[in-house]
């Protein structure tokens, strides 16, 4: 049987998937010099990407591996997704999720119809797990990345996108095991472009915490790596996959940001854009952010792969994006321990615009005299020149800041 093509899988998935919208970003466009638009696939439904690798492999399956069922492991985008995918073929789904899976994400997969089961701390003991159900049971596995049909199924981002935005020259996305980037490098590869669009560069982003590919591509091959903890779990995986490590490797460029540039990328897609995105599918915009010099080639498309984020996440995350983004001015002050002093020094904030959130006081400490006192204060300010005023401003009525 001949291989999907990434035209194969656009015929299959049409009328079946929303074709997601581009949003222009200006203040984007304006960082790195050039047109920069985002492919929202966070308005996808199932809320990203993974219903098109997903629909488009089950697609495949002939009736004997229908009638024996599927079975993944996810800790919630690809889970969803083949629920999806499985409730729309009739197909029955078995879903591993790791036990620490985000409760709304295992409620909505079983809301597709999927049966759940959590197992094991991380998305590669849930998928040892399914490994072994499909060997036990003969259900067939559906790997989030490492098969063909599901890159091919990824790769129809990448006819959307030129079709989209006409000569578009740079296309980011986030990269994990390897399937979306190596869909749309497939994508890439299969369009008929004219010599204004020739020359497309595509560029994966994973989270320096848990980095797998710089590693693998050193080695020439997927290469275990034991990462740390990152809010991009989405991307969070320890070995890339054989099938999208051999398209993706010499064809498609990696970068890797930081924690602070993902929060600050969240934060910025939600008050520039008014946009939902997971950590894992911001890391593109992050990205851009912390080098736009490296993005220059445009038009440039960022592609949002996903919006399902727990709100208890959201929240701390943007809170992280708010300190880094130097919205918020941690601060320790020395004050003679005197009835006004406090109340004082509040005033002396408020009147430069700091909104004090939270305050601490240290009464005893081997350095303190025994009339002072040291107050902690987290305060609310409008950005980093605001930060650097507020301080200047306490210094020069004599406060000592530490």
């Amino acid at each position: 049987m001949s291989e999907t093509t990434v035209a194969d899988a656009q015929a299959i998935l049409a009328g079946r998937i929303t074709t997601t919208p581009v949003a222009y970003s200006r203040a984007l466009s304006e960082l790195a010099g050039t047109e920069v638009w985002l492919k929202c696939e966070n308005l996808q439904r199932t809320g990203s990407f993974k219903i098109r690798g997903a629909l488009v492999r089950m697609e495949g399956l002939d009736a004997d591996q229908r009638a024996r069922g599927v079975v993944a492991a996810s800790a919630g985008n690809h889970a969803q997704g083949v629920a999806l995918a499985a409730a729309a073929l009739g197909i029955d789904a078995t879903i591993y999720m790791p036990e620490g899976a985000a409760l709304p994400k295992v409620a909505a997969t079983e809301a597709y119809g999927a049966t759940v089961k959590l197992v094991g701390v991380n998305v590669a003991d849930a998928l040892q797990a399914a490994a072994q159900d499909a060997q036990d049971t003969g259900r067939v596995l559906i790997h989030p990345f490492n098969h063909p049909d599901i890159i091919a199924g990824q790769g129809t981002i990448a006819r959307e996108i030129v079709d989209q935005i006409p000569g578009v020259r740079t296309i980011i996305a986030p990269l994990g095991g390897g399937g979306l980037v190596a869909g749309l490098v497939r994508g890439v590869r299969e369009i008929d472009l004219s010599p204004q669009q020739a020359g497309i560069d595509v560029v994966g982003v994973q989270a320096a915490r848990f980095a797998a590919y710089p590693a693998s591509v050193a080695a020439g091959q997927p290469t275990l790596v034991h990462g740390s903890t990152t809010m991009a779990d989405g991307i969070a995986v320890s070995e890339p996959g054989q099938v999208p490590f051999d398209i993706i490797v010499g064809t498609a460029k990696i970068a890797t940001v930081e924690e602070e540039d993902i929060s600050r990328a969240l934060l910025h897609l939600l008050e520039r854009s008014k946009l939902v995105v997971e950590p894992a599918g911001a890391v593109g915009v992050a990205a851009l952010l912390a080098h736009p010099e490296r993005f220059s080639q445009g038009p440039v498309c960022i592609v949002l792969s996903g919006g399902n984020v727990d709100p208890t996440v959201l929240l701390r995350v943007i809170r992280h994006g708010l300190a880094a983004a130097g919205r918020y001015l941690n601060l320790r002050v020395r004050l003679i321990d005197r009835p006004g002093a406090l109340a004082e020094l509040v005033d002396e904030l408020a009147r430069d615009g700091g909104n004090v959130m939270h305050v601490d006081h240290v009464r005893t400490g081997p350095d303190l005299a025994i009339d002072e006192v040291e107050v902690t204060f987290q305060v609310e300010t409008k950005g980093p020149a605001h930060c650097a005023e507020l301080l200047a401003g306490l210094r020069a009525h004599g406060y000592r800041v530490l």
